[in-house]
């Protein structure tokens, strides 16, 4: 999970302060050691952490916190601010011409994930703002790049303008005047890339940038380079000053560092993360829900988000009649899964969720899903409607079909049953109430 490491080492800091009554000053100071430490070796910039514990320890030392009924969880709210602050306190979107087409021109390192994250961008501005973008390829040096963002471009449902043989900046040039033939509203360039900064990349990427003179110029930055990431974000921002970043591997990012780092030491925005490989799994970076997962809180705001976009209402609506009416069936089960996976599988799921700190993603076997999905498959229509009719012939039968035991087929169903058992009291309001949405469990 994102900034499981960052996360795991704060609450143990945390947890200590909560232990407490009252704080003194030498507790709190205490306390900011221990959060110094973990900053660095999270790989956040040391600038940052220094104006960081500043900050917090100028707020934790006074009144609001030592005359706490409850400090520990005052000194966590204060960590949660000033967490939110440094990585930019609001969400940064995409400055869209009154003129089109927008102009969008991203920029790199090699292996940052530029070409994907176009497709991703695109695919992002057709969905959700209503956009018409077109992507263009001006990597000319990278084997077969060309053709990876033809493919990206068509699973992403984009048009992409190629064009062999031309320079990068013809090659946007000519994009340009297509994107305005064909009525395009965002025009996003796919640049070259190098394995490190050369002046070559540099000079290539400013020469792009004064001729086409692009709205948008977006940094692609692996997030899970932590420091690294930072410092080709200051060279990158010295010669074309560029108008925002976009995090990939954010998902696989365990330290934090490059978050953290990149709004204060460049003054530039992180406008997006990428959180998975699909063409989907990109969003909005708000520093407020990603100091809220930091400090394994949970990101609720976007686990409804993504409920709503992957949930069918009508689906819903017949489920929670189902649940009602004791009608939920393994169809109904095996569908719930689906559409977890559609909002990122449970890894995904557990950084969003409130004290999932506490659960150990390792521990739940994704895998299991898929075996899951085998034995339901290998029965008949008949049976995924009616559950009592597996008698011990028929799971034997289903197990030889999916190749798996009795036992696995006995072990579904129970925990089929205490599912609808657990299901049928969230419907009528039993466990704390009526849920937002209906999680897949």
């Amino acid at each position: 999970m994102a900034f499981e490491g960052l996360s795991e080492k704060l609450n143990v800091v945390f947890s200590k302060l909560r232990q407490r009554g009252k704080l003194t000053e030498a507790d709190v100071k205490a306390a900011m050691r221990e959060i110094r430490l973990v900053l660095l070796e999270a790989d956040v910039n040391y600038l940052v952490v220094k104006e960081f514990i500043i900050r917090v320890t100028k707020r934790a030392v006074g009144n609001e916190v030592l005359e706490s009924l409850t400090p520990g969880q005052q000194i966590i709210k204060i960590v949660n601010e000033e967490l939110t602050s440094i990585m930019g306190k609001k969400v940064e979107k995409i400055n869209y011409s009154q003129n089109p087409p927008t102009i969008i021109m991203l920029c790199g390192l090699q292996g940052s994930g530029k070409t994907t994250t176009a497709a991703k961008l695109a695919k992002l501005m057709l969905e959700k703002d209503n956009k018409r973008p077109m992507l263009a390829g001006c990597d000319t040096y990278r084997p077969a790049a060309m053709k990876q963002l033809q493919v990206v471009g068509r699973n992403a449902g984009i048009p992409v303008f190629i064009k062999e043989g031309a320079k990068p900046v013809e090659i946007a040039k000519l994009a340009l005047k297509d994107a305005k033939k064909q009525g395009r509203d965002v025009l996003i360039l796919d640049t070259a890339g190098r394995l490190s900064i050369d002046d070559e990349l540099m000079d290539e990427i400013a020469d792009i940038k004064n001729v086409i003179m692009p709205h948008e110029i977006l940094l692609v930055l692996d997030a899970m380079t932590g420091q690294d990431a930072i410092n080709t974000a200051k060279a990158f921002n010295e010669k074309v000053d560029i108008t925002g970043a976009v995090l990939t591997k954010l998902d696989g990012d365990s330290r934090g560092g490059a978050a953290l780092s990149m709004r204060y030491i460049t003054g530039k925005p992180i406008k997006f993360a990428a959180i998975g490989e699909k063409l989907d799994d990109i969003e909005a970076f708000h520093p407020d829900r990603m100091a809220s997962r930091i400090l394994g809180m949970g990101d609720m705001l976007t686990l409804i988000e993504k409920a709503e976009q992957n949930f069918d209402s009508q689906k819903a609506a017949s489920l929670q009649n189902k649940m009602k009416t004791a009608a939920f069936t393994l169809e109904d089960y095996l569908d719930q899964f689906e559409q977890m996976k559609q909002m990122g599988g449970i890894s995904s799921l557990l950084s969003m969720m409130p004290g999932a700190k506490n659960i150990n993603a390792d521990d739940i076997d994704e895998k299991q899903i898929e075996r899951i999905k085998a034995i339901i498959l290998s029965m008949t229509p008949n049976e995924r409607k009616k559950s009592k009719l597996l008698n011990a012939s028929r799971k034997k039968r289903i197990a030889k079909g999916c190749g798996m035991h009795v036992q696995d087929i006995n072990r579904l169903l129970k925990q089929f049953e205490n599912t609808k058992i657990m299901m049928k009291r969230f419907s009528k309001g039993g466990i704390g109430g009526e849920m937002p949405f209906k999680m897949p469990f």
